[in-house]
């Protein structure tokens, strides 16, 4: 089935003959988070500055409990029949939920069967995957091979690059920014208010010095405020974290204008470092037409890109590449793996990489391109029927990352996944989001909006998303 990884094993059936997994009832939705003082904590109260977030722990409903095998469990099969209803159930349940799922960027639409039968092997790409190790189980002959395609994506040559396949995007950027720290221990971390939250983790784990700058109406990095404040700290090297899709609103940074920006005031590329998070649209941008290049030929130090938004692997992954030359800063002898290492992490998954070579060898640029079209045409088509409804909407030209007003409801809200902030919402269209999902997702909202304001007029996001694109009475 698309959107899932089959595995059949050499196991004995366990489950019951009478036992009908389309019987089972999914779990229910969590009730909404409360504040200490029992009000709904969501968007009922728009106009309240901040919400307050109970720590997950305290809100969890249900819990599939560990608990200890009968002594007569292995002639009953009793828990093996009750495990395999937990599993039953929670499949069920991740088939509707993946029904309606809207907010977060991740291409449900694969189908990975034919990797199946090396889920029986324990693949660990331990190091550099440049270099071989004492550990044989590995799959680095593929992660070479993607990070060598990768590496023709963003124009650097295969002996003038390094890189390693991530766990997550996050990762991929604690590993530009400490490269730039490396190659610059004084320098000041620039980043735009946008820029991802794990940007800013960085700057706390490393302890650097990070200036946030102001952003357009449109989630991108204002150049006229980044002038200002490199102006003003002049004698030490910049680190800059260029955004190539923002997290709520998929802005896409001036590369060149930060680059122009960082020149006109008076730094050399000596005294520089661009890190470029593309986890979402890093991949996407090279098949959008008229999109400016994210190019090593420019002088930026590295690029990550996420393996499990718009690739579609089913597991976190992503890939990092940066110049060669700067690597050495952080590689170290393991006397231990036989190898070198400049990697965050020790152990690395390695089944990704295979996932990541299976999808990249399937689609190729063409491939990617026609969905890249397709996310593009239905973010435009999401976006006109929005504001064909009076909803105000705004999309940005490079993005699929539709932002709209937040719904009033927060079962609404969690039913179709919606990522929030504040008095806004969005919805990223990916190659599994089709056009009939939209449709359900409209007529969805268009339905319940008419209770949500049957008092009240709808807020004005005018300041979060400009007065064009804001539906309010004084904005319409």
């Amino acid at each position: 089935m698309a959107g899932a990884v089959e595995i059949k094993t050499a196991s004995p059936n366990v489950t019951r003959r009478n036992f009908d997994p389309t019987a089972v009832v999914p779990e229910p939705l969590p009730p909404v988070v409360t504040a200490a003082n029992g009000e709904d904590a969501g968007v009922d109260k728009l106009d309240k500055k901040s919400r307050e977030i109970v720590l997950g722990k305290n809100v969890h409903t249900t819990c599939f409990a560990v608990t200890e095998p009968e002594a007569n469990d292995e002639f009953t099969g009793d828990k093996e029949a009750y495990m395999a209803g937990v599993l039953a159930r929670y499949r069920k349940s991740l088939m509707e939920r993946t029904k309606h799922h809207l907010g977060y960027p991740y291409n449900l639409d694969f189908d990975y069967g034919a990797l199946a039968q090396l889920q029986h092997f324990s693949i660990n790409n331990l190091g550099d995957p440049f270099i071989e190790s004492n550990y044989g189980v590995h799959s680095r002959q593929f992660e070479v091979g993607v990070l060598d395609w990768f590496a023709r994506l963003w124009e650097i040559e295969k002996n003038d690059y390094w890189g390693y396949i991530t766990n997550c995007g996050t990762e991929g950027n604690l590993h530009g920014i400490l490269v730039g720290r490396e190659v610059f221990p004084d320098g000041i971390l620039y980043a735009s208010r946008e820029s991802h939250y794990s940007v800013f983790k960085a700057a706390r784990m490393y302890r650097m010095e990070c200036v946030k700058v102001d952003t357009l109406i449109s989630g991108e990095i204002d150049c006229a405020d980044f002038r200002a404040k490199l102006l003003a700290n002049k004698s030490k090297p910049a680190i800059i974290n260029v955004n190539i899709g923002t997290t709520v609103k998929g802005a896409v940074d001036d590369l060149d204008l930060v680059i122009q920006t960082l020149e006109g005031c008076g730094f050399s590329r000596d005294r520089f470092y661009i890190h470029c998070d593309g986890a979402l649209f890093g991949l996407m941008m090279p098949f959008v037409k008229r999109a400016p290049k994210v190019s090593f030929k420019k002088p930026i130090g590295s690029v990550s890109v996420s393996g499990h938004k718009f690739v579609g692997c089913p597991m976190p992954c992503g890939v990092q590449i940066t110049r060669m030359e700067h690597v050495n800063a952080l590689s170290s002898n393991v006397e231990y793996l036989a190898s070198r290492d400049a990697t965050i992490m020790g152990s690395r998954n390695g089944h990704a990489p295979i996932f990541l070579w299976y999808t990249l060898n399937r689609k190729g640029y063409n491939g990617f391109a026609k969905e890249v079209q397709k996310c593009l045409r239905n973010a435009h088509y999401l976006k006109d029927q929005l504001r064909a409804a009076g909803i105000g909407a705004m999309l940005n030209e490079l993005s699929s990352t539709v932002v709209f007003e937040r719904p009033r409801d927060e079962d609404f809200v969690r039913r179709w996944q919606l990522a929030c902030e504040g008095n806004i919402a969005h919805v990223v269209v990916m190659p599994s989001v089709s056009i009939e999902k939209l449709d359900v997702f409209l007529n969805e909202i268009v339905k319940n909006r008419s209770t949500w304001y049957q008092e009240k007029q709808p807020p004005c996001i005018a300041a979060d998303i400009g007065k064009e694109n804001c539906a309010c009475p004084l904005h319409k």
